[in-house]
Parts: structure tokens; sequence; C-alpha cells
């Protein structure tokens, strides 16, 4: 509107300039027709006096011409005028150059011209004059009413489009600023939600399954929002529900490793024992071939100890979280020193992924960082903390793909926590692993 406006102001003024530059010539036009006629009523007063002096006939020829071109002369003059008050005083002045001609100029050359002697005497001289001024004076008050109309309508032209030239001025600058402010909201409202829709995208792609995009006043933006944020958080809930069925699966595993499995083991190395002890020393093949076969029982109960360890801690699920850390970091060939301000039990998805991601840093920390100590912290408040530090080469942001890492961020991620590695090179590592504690 501001614009169409502005545009209007602007046609206007074009409109209202020519309308002036007409104006303007025609009263210049008005001016030259009105000189042109007194010119013609001076030059029929010059020849008609030089004839009167010198009863000379040649001395009539511009008496003559002036004669023939009144009538055109005050045609044009009347058709000139601008003004229905200025047409008036043409129409006056016209009657009064015939008055002067039929009446006044052409009795008296006839006069002249018969040898009337009253034709040349003072008081016929005297009434030319009184004419001739008269009309001069006619001439100048309708010359000045029209010069004052030219300026005026001069002014008032340049005031128009002084005035046109501000209001589109100010019309282009509202312009100018509304677009600017349309430009920001748009910004705000979709370009920014949308930037925002594709880096989220992009950090989901990435495997950050916590991400989501806030809500926007625009429908289509918020709809892609809502729907983004639903896909985001069915993924999220289909991988926690994958994570837990694993920990159960691993759980499961480890019980019947240590319930079956091993029991039968430790079953069978007792009987081996037993059937040594009935075996006499001096059969020396027996024995021998039995203490192998107690040292392979041994073995591989100790073997399956370790891999049901593996699977799932059987002190993880007897004593909780702290407990298992404690026990790890004792079975760590690095020295490992655990801090924690809490010994409770916490939720037992919790618990296990964050045994497992602790668990992973620190094998991440004995295998690759060269460390000679690793320092574990345990904080528990409206989230648990897990912090690895180790001193060892830093340097995990260039070789990650190949540390382990890899997966800690999807396994923190699937319980909406957060995790953050510092691994500047030659200062060691720090991992920290953020888990919300559900209500």
């Amino acid at each position: 509107m501001l614009i169409g406006v502005a545009f209007a102001v602007l046609l206007w003024a074009i409109a209202d300039a020519n309308s002036s530059t007409s104006a303007r010539r025609a009263s210049r036009t008005a001016l030259v027709e009105a000189g042109n006629l007194e010119q013609l009523v001076l030059d029929l007063e010059t020849g008609q006096r030089g004839f009167l002096i010198t009863k000379r006939e040649e001395f009539l020829q511009p008496w003559q011409a002036a004669r023939n071109e009144l009538p055109a002369g005050a045609r044009r003059f009347t058709e000139t005028a601008t003004s229905p008050e200025q047409r008036r005083i043409a129409g006056q002045i016209t009657q009064d150059v015939d008055s002067l001609v039929n009446d006044y100029s052409v009795p008296l050359v006839e006069a002249v011209r018969r040898g009337d002697p009253a034709a040349s005497g003072l008081a016929a001289t005297a009434e030319g004059k009184r004419r001739v001024d008269a009309l001069r004076a006619q001439f100048d008050t309708y010359t000045a009413d029209e010069r004052a109309k030219l300026a005026a309508r001069e002014d008032t032209a340049g005031a128009n489009g002084r005035r046109a030239v501000t209001a589109a001025a100010v019309g282009l600058a509202a312009s100018t600023a509304l677009v600017a402010a349309f430009t920001v909201l748009q910004h705000r409202a979709v370009v920014r939600p949308v930037r925002g829709a594709a880096a989220a995208a992009g950090r989901l792609a990435d495997g950050d399954l916590g991400v989501r995009i806030a809500p926007s006043k625009v429908a289509e933006i918020g709809a892609l929002g809502a729907a983004f944020n639903t896909m985001a958080a069915s993924l999220q809930d289909s991988r926690r529900r994958i994570m837990e069925n694993v920990e159960a699966v691993h759980r499961r595993t480890a019980r019947d490793l240590h319930d079956g499995a091993q029991q039968r083991l430790v079953s069978l190395m007792i009987g081996l024992r037993l059937a040594r002890e009935l075996v006499a020393d001096k059969e020396a093949s027996a024995t021998e071939l039995l203490d192998q076969s107690i040292a392979d029982a041994q073995t591989a109960i100790d073997e399956l100890r370790e891999l049901a360890s593996g699977i799932y801690p059987l002190v993880l699920t007897v004593k909780g979280l702290v407990a298992a850390v404690r026990d790890l970091a004792s079975r760590c060939p690095i020295p490992a020193v655990v801090e924690s301000n809490f010994d409770r039990r916490i939720p037992g998805a919790v618990e296990s992924n964050a045994y497992f991601v602790l668990a992973e840093a620190v094998t991440n920390a004995v295998k690759h960082s060269q460390a000679s100590r690793i320092d574990i912290s345990l904080d528990l408040g409206e989230t648990l903390q897990i912090q690895v530090v180790d001193d060892g080469v830093g340097g995990v942001g260039a070789t990650t793909a190949g540390t382990g890492l890899t997966g800690l961020a999807d396994r923190v991620a699937a319980f909406d926590g957060t995790l953050t590695i510092e691994s500047p090179p030659g200062g060691g590592t720090t991992i920290l692993a953020r888990i919300p504690i559900p209500a």
C-alpha cells in the first residue's frame, strides 16, 4: 500500500507538473498575444499621428497594416485568455480597440483627407491620446494579472513538486523499513526454523536421537517440527527398547552361564578331584591325566566366570553400579581411582547402561591412551554424571573411529543423555556422560 501510495503521489506530481507546464505555456502565449495587439494599437496610433502632421499618404502605411492585422490579432488575443476574468478583460479591450479604430481613427483620417480643419485640432489629438492611454492601462492590468497568475502557478507547481518528492521519499523509506522488517520476521519465522530443522536432521543422521525442534507459530514449520520430534522420539524409544532388551538378554545369558554351565563345570571338577583321591599314586599315567583334567576344568571355570562378567557382571545385579565400578577398577591393569557421592541403587536400565558406558571408556583408555592413571568419578543429582579421565596421549578426535568410542554417544543418547569428549594432543582424554534419572 505504501508503494502504491508513493507511486500515486508521484503520478499526481507528474500530472500536476504537466498541467502547470501547460498553464505556463498558455500564460506566456496570452502575454505574447496581448503584446502583439498592444503593438498593433501603437502602430495604428503612430501612423495616424504622422498622417495628421504631414498630410502625406505614405505615412498611413503602418496605420493601414495595423488596421488590417487588428481583427486577427484581436481574435487570437481573446482566444488565448486563460481564465473567465481575463477573457472578460480581453473582450473589453477588444471592444475598445474596435471603437478606437472605427469610431475615432478611421473618421479622423477621412476628415483629414477631406481637408476638414477641425480634424487637426487639439481636441481631436487629445481624444486620441486619451483613448490610447486608456487601452495601454487596460493592457497593463491584463498583463500584470496574467503574470501574477503565472507566478502563482509556478509557485504552486514548485510546492507540489517538493511535497511530492517528500511524500515519495517518506513512502520509499517506510517501504524499505517495512521490507526490512518483513525480511527479519520471515527470517525468524521461516528461515531460522528451517535452518534449525536442517541442523537437527543432521544431528539425527549422526545418531543424536535426543535432538528436538522447538515449536513454531508458522503452521507448516510447526507441523514439520512436530513430525520431526515424533519421528526422533519414536527412533529414540525404539533404540532404548532395543538396548533394554539387549541388557535383559545379557543378564539372562550371564545368569544362565553362572547357574548352568559354570555349576556343571564346578561339579565336574569336584568329581575329578574325588576320582584323583581314589587313584593310587603309583598309577602315574592316570594321576597325571586326572591332574591335567582338574587344571583344565578350573581354567574353564575361570574363563566362563570372566565371560559371564563381561556379558553382565554379577556384582552389578547384586550390589549396584558403584560396587560394579569399583570391582572393574580393581581388575584394571592401569591404576584406577573411583570417587562417588552416592552408594544407592538407581533404575536398572540406567544402571546397566551407565556401567557399560564407563567400562567402554576405561577399555579405550587401557588399549589406546598409553595412560599411567585413570580417574573415575560418579556424581548423582538430577542427572547421573560419569567422568573418566586419563593422562595418556590424547588426540582422540583424530582417531575416534578406531577407539571404540563411536557407540558411546548412541548408548547415552538412547536414554536422553549427552556425551562430551575433550582430548587435546598430549593432554590426556576426558569423557563426560550425563544421563537423566527417570522420576
